[in-house]
This record gives structure tokens, C-alpha cells and sequence, in this order.
């Protein structure tokens, strides 16, 4: 006895070869097997399609979760107080103005909503909080300029694997 692969019943194989159980079957499973391959198809062709600045995006979620899985029992870093429910992994150089340290970890860090948010970063806070932390040394080195930083398509990819698996790993 066999299980059928479109309808899960039991039935006795006419054909040594055979998958399903009637004709009927075979058309549901065939009609099914031809969605699951569109559906493979239309995915990577819409992956090929994305835009670099798509690609970004997506690694700034996954760069985010990241950092909010590693500093989650962590107070924040400008107002020390415990990170609870949903809060921000905020940056000490921002995005905008140092693209170049956008996915750097030691730039960015748990910091509560409101401090990120309605405080602007808190950025003095931020700092001597970013000192304890990591200490002068390394903040003087994101406090110097750097050279800009245009990743391509190939090394975000690289970068979106690199930090789904040290979320998967903490």
C-alpha cells in the first residue's frame, strides 16, 4: 500500500512507478506541481529584479535584528535604562551623513525609542554610554573619516547570509 501524494489515502499501485491514486489525482497533483514551479520561477525572478537600494534595505532589517537579538539584555546605550518590548537599534553615526559605518557594529547598538527617536539619538549620551561599552579608542576611530563605502549587489547578499547566521548563532 501506498500513500497518495495529492489526496494523503491508501491505495494498491497498478503501475511500479505510480504516485497517486486515480486520474482525478493526477491532474490535482500535476496542476499543484505546476504552481509550486511558477511560484519558484516568479521568486527568482523577482530577486534578480531588485535594485541595489532594495537589497540594502532588506540587509538594514536583517542587519537591525541583529543588533536588537545581541543588545536585548542590554540597557539602552544613551539612557542605561533596561531595553524592554520593542526598541531601536540606533546608530551613533547616522546613516545619512556616514553610510560608510551603516552596518559597522560598532556604531550601532539597543537603544530605547524614546532616546533614538524623540531625543535625536541623545548623542552625548550615546557616547559615553558607546565609551563604557567599547571603549575611547573605538569611538575615536568612528569619530575620524573614513573612506565612503558603495557596497555592491554580490557583497550585501554576502552581507544578508553573514548576519541571518550570527542572529541564528546568539
Amino acid at each position: 500500500m501506498r500513500t497518495c501524494k495529492n489526496c494523503k489515502s491508501k491505495f494498491e499501485p497498478v503501475r511500479s512507478n505510480q504516485i497517486v491514486c486515480s486520474p482525478l489525482c493526477a491532474y490535482d497533483y500535476s496542476k499543484k506541481q505546476k504552481v509550486k514551479q511558477w511560484n519558484k520561477e516568479k521568486k527568482e525572478r523577482k530577486e534578480k529584479l531588485k535594485t541595489r537600494s532594495e537589497h540594502l534595505n532588506e540587509l538594514q532589517v536583517i542587519f537591525n535584528a541583529f543588533i536588537r537579538e545581541r543588545d536585548k539584555n542590554q540597557p539602552c546605550i544613551s539612557c542605561g535604562k533596561p531595553l524592554k518590548g520593542k526598541f531601536d537599534a540606533g546608530h551613533y553615526k547616522s546613516v545619512g551623513s556616514y553610510p560608510e559605518l551603516r552596518f559597522d557594529e560598532n556604531n550601532v547598538h539597543g537603544q530605547c525609542v524614546h532616546c533614538n527617536q524623540h531625543k535625536g539619538g541623545a548623542i552625548h549620551e550615546y557616547r559615553k554610554g558607546l565609551i563604557e561599552r567599547v571603549g575611547l579608542h573605538v569611538v575615536e576611530w568612528l569619530e575620524l573619516n573614513h573612506d565612503p563605502k558603495k557596497y555592491t549587489i554580490e557583497e550585501i547578499k554576502e552581507l544578508k547570509e553573514r548576519y541571518k547566521q550570527k542572529t541564528k548563532e546568539l
